[in-house]
């Protein structure tokens, strides 16, 4: 099965990255993909983008030529009443919210902090997706975060860059919560955590353990444009219509 759906990229804005966001749109019309999500770091992170670049997203057109781009972040967890660091009226302007733990921002303590910190997080309701919860600097009670995030409608990531390029050993990890999601009756989706445009859409590695887990496709949000916008609008999120060109493919620029 081939997935037209990426909900987790960073673009230079990010300075650890290093593609553009029009490198990242070419690359996703090379690829085929319909609809990526444009997720930099949030404000608190040592080299993210100031707070005015997410405010200003409102500037990247939803769709360019054919190819939907979600104005997002990838917020940090920062402390363990789940607060990230992003907020107000600002943060329901966004497509997309996704949120995880960094060290840079939320050290590692143990796991009954871990996992109260992302169980807040996930109650909120300022979240859509839980990025990399199988990293093993981040031991959390798997069972309770999947009980949480099905309860509140949230999705649970499986990281494709998790098992190449940094969070390393975190295999069994996210095995067991895709397990424990497809138990629990909640959502997962892959995200390839690109920093650079040619990893966009690559899930080769975290297909496996949706493989492995025998996941029903019918709860992975990266099936279909029209699963993860369907997603989003449940999420309360506004605007969602404005992509329909995306299903339609009539349209080479909107606005």
């Amino acid at each position: 099965m081939k997935y037209l759906v990426d909900t987790h990229t960073h673009t230079v804005a990010s300075t650890h990255a290093y593609s553009t966001l029009q490198e990242y749109i070419v690359m996703a019309k090379q690829k085929g993909l319909k609809l990526f999500a444009t997720t930099d770091h949030g404000p608190d992170m040592a080299d993210a983008p100031h707070f005015w670049h997410f405010v200003n997203l409102r500037v990247v057109p939803r769709i360019v030529d054919g190819v939907g781009i979600l104005r997002g972040i990838e917020a940090n967890i920062k402390n363990e009443t789940g607060e990230i660091d992003f907020f107000g009226d600002y943060l329901a302007q966004l497509d997309i919210v996704l949120a995880g733990f960094h060290q840079p921002v939320l050290a590692p303590s143990d796991m009954a902090s871990h996992t109260l910190a992302m169980v807040n997080s996930i109650k909120s309701g300022k979240v859509d997706i839980i990025t990399h919860p199988g990293n093993p600097a981040y031991p959390i009670d798997i069972k309770a975060v999947a009980a949480a995030a099905a309860e509140h409608n949230v999705a649970l990531e499986i990281n494709n860059s998790s098992f190449l390029a940094s969070r390393k050993g975190s295999e069994h990890n996210c095995l067991a919560i895709a397990l424990a999601v497809k138990e629990a009756g909640g959502l997962l989706v892959m995200g390839s955590d690109s920093h650079i445009a040619y990893s966009l859409g690559d899930f080769t590695e975290a297909e496996k353990i949706i493989a492995q887990a025998n996941f029903p496709i019918e709860r992975l949000l990266n099936r279909s444009p029209e699963a993860l916008l369907a997603f989003l609008s449940s999420r309360g999120h506004g605007a969602m219509d404005e992509y329909s060109a995306v299903i339609e493919g009539d349209l080479s620029c909107a606005y």
